[in-house]
């Protein structure tokens, strides 16, 4: 699988592309990125409650 930043949108947000020999393989890699980020922000989210506690 290869992963290259193609040109910025006009809203300043960078383009992503992926590529992989089968197309499921990189939906399972988003899939995994964004169950990631989701328990980052959950863990986040606890540690914020903690410390204003």
């Amino acid at each position: 699988m290869s992963f290259s930043f193609t040109d910025p949108k006009p809203n300043n947000e960078p383009s992503f592309s992926f590529t992989a020999p089968e197309p499921a393989d990189v939906e399972n890699q988003l899939q995994a990125i964004a169950d990631m980020a989701h328990e980052i922000l959950r863990l986040v989210a606890k540690v914020r409650s903690q410390i204003s506690n």
